[in-house]
Parts: C-alpha cells; sequence; structure tokens
C-alpha cells in the first residue's frame, strides 16, 4: 500500500507541472496583481461597449482606483452623459449628476451595470481566479475567472509590452457582454 501510495505521489508530482502549461506564462498576470495590490493607487482611462445583443452602448470614463479597489469615475464621452460620477465598490455604487442620469439595463442576469465595468475588471485582476494566461502579439492574454461558481463571469484580459491592463472582454455563460479598451495606466 505503501509503495502504490508513493508511485502515485511521484506520478502526479511529474505531471502537475503540465497542466497548466509553463509557470512562466503565469508571470506578467501575478506580477500584476502582486504590483495593482501594493500600490496606494492607480488611474487608466476606459471606453466601455455593452452588449446587449440587439444594441450597443458606448461611453469612455476616467477612472481612479484606491488601495481598497474603489473606483471612482467621471463619465467623459459622450457629451450628453459627459460629467456624470460615481463610485462603486465590493459594497456598492453611488451616481453623482446634475441634469442628466444613466440609465442602463443590467447585464449578465443582473449581475453589473455597464458603468461599473471597470469596478469588475479591478475586482478580478484583484481577486480573480486565473484560469490560463498566454503570450500573444506585443503582450499577454489573462483569462480570470471573477469567482468560482456558475454564475462567474469570465474575463479575457489582454496586458501590453508592459504587463499593464490594455484591454478586457467580460464573459456571461459563454457570450460577450462587455468589452473595454484601457489608455493612460498610470500608477500614482
Amino acid at each position: 500500500m505503501k509503495k502504490q501510495f508513493v508511485l502515485w505521489f511521484s506520478l502526479l508530482c511529474m505531471l502537475l507541472p503540465g497542466c497548466g502549461g509553463s509557470g512562466e506564462s503565469l508571470d506578467p498576470a501575478l506580477a500584476l496583481r502582486s504590483r495593482l495590490l501594493s500600490c496606494a493607487s492607480y488611474a487608466f482611462d476606459a471606453q466601455v461597449t455593452a452588449d446587449y445583443g440587439d444594441k450597443l452602448y458606448t461611453f469612455e470614463m476616467n477612472c481612479q482606483v484606491d488601495n481598497s479597489g474603489q473606483v471612482t469615475f467621471t463619465v467623459t464621452a459622450p457629451e450628453t452623459i459627459s460629467g456624470i460620477t460615481g463610485t462603486v465598490s465590493a459594497q456598492g455604487g453611488k451616481l453623482t449628476f446634475d441634469d442628466t442620469a444613466l440609465a442602463f439595463e443590467l447585464l449578465a442576469d443582473g449581475q453589473f451595470s455597464p458603468v461599473s465595468a471597470p469596478w469588475v475588471l479591478v475586482h478580478t485582476l484583484h481577486e480573480g481566479y486565473i484560469t490560463a494566461s498566454a503570450e500573444v502579439e506585443n503582450g499577454y492574454m489573462v483569462t480570470i475567472n471573477d469567482r468560482y461558481d456558475e454564475e462567474a463571469l469570465t474575463l479575457s484580459v489582454w496586458l501590453d509590452s508592459n504587463c499593464l491592463p490594455a484591454g478586457a472582454e467580460i464573459f456571461w455563460r459563454d457570450r460577450r457582454v462587455l468589452s473595454l479598451t484601457v489608455k493612460n495606466f498610470s500608477f500614482q
């Protein structure tokens, strides 16, 4: 019995390193996560496109993220909704506006609003389950689930050659519901 255990354990040890591919392919994703979690704050601009199947909505935001993962944003385009501000955190969100309000339908069976997409990205980069990583032209592509259950959102995140987020697509039940283009990412 002891010999069988040793044999199975040895076989398992030899096979496990091959399960996820090269450990080096995860290095950029893990390095980014470490950097995000250790900095005081960071900022980026995001172009968000929500896909409702029969219609698309695109808008742009400037986002600031503090060390707790809270995202403070200002909508910058289109002009008709420019100036709307808000915050999104794990505890909820808040919008501030004068004469104009955002009226987006919720995505992924009510899990999130398009305006909270930057927070979904930040939260998943901080705490999600990395399921795959590969080198692609001009950077890396990382696949991360926001949690571990049937209703998980799956994010495909592109990291540029500096291993900073350049874009993401959010999938729910194998359907892309939202995409983000990330620009001007900076640590503060």
